[in-house]
């Protein structure tokens, strides 16, 4: 068996050379395609041809080599790289925690109003018939959580927006 594989080597060699067009690359093929057969050895029916056992194992290795090259991307100074961003996602798991922070400062009836108006999208009059209060409670209480959340999150231009604005802004929702 060891030398009916080592008399394939030539040819093997030579399928490689023609296949990758380079003598290193083909030298590297077929040490991968030795090292596969006699990881394989016991796969091999004895009595069938080898060299063709061998050639298929070379031939799917450098198929297989092919279709992940095609892949890849030559890209030496690292051009192509720099152009392959994405955020961090630990930016947002952290600006969702600073929210339930600040959110958790505000007291209960401001922050119930905020979102129940800001993030439910209930009208101010749903909200205040779920609240048992009057309306312009609910305007008030929404109001000043949204005010206080904005501080507490330092969104710029808060007082820019109008109470329904601020909202959206700082946490969505339609605001009645």
């Amino acid at each position: 068996m060891r030398d009916d594989i080592l008399a394939a080597v030539p040819s093997l060699r030579a399928f490689a050379i023609s296949l990758s067009g380079n003598a290193d690359r083909a030298d590297d093929l077929v040490q991968e395609t030795l090292l596969r057969a006699l990881a394989n050895i016991d796969s091999f029916q004895p009595g069938s041809n080898l060299p063709a056992w061998l050639f298929t194992i070379l031939r799917n290795l450098f198929r297989s080599d092919y279709r992940k090259r095609r892949r890849e991307v030559e890209d030496a100074e690292g051009n192509y790289a720099k152009t392959l961003k994405t955020q961090p996602s630990q930016n947002a798991h952290l600006e969702f925690e600073e929210f339930r922070s600040a959110l958790d400062k505000l007291p209960q009836d401001q922050r119930e109003a905020l979102i129940l108006v800001g993030a439910s999208g209930f009208s101010y009059e749903d909200a205040a018939s779920i609240c048992g209060c009057a309306v312009g409670t609910i305007k008030s209480r929404v109001n000043r959580a949204r005010s206080k959340l904005a501080a507490l999150l330092y969104v710029d231009g808060a007082e820019d927006f109008g109470p329904d604005e601020t909202v959206r802004a700082v946490i969505g929702g339609s605001g009645g």
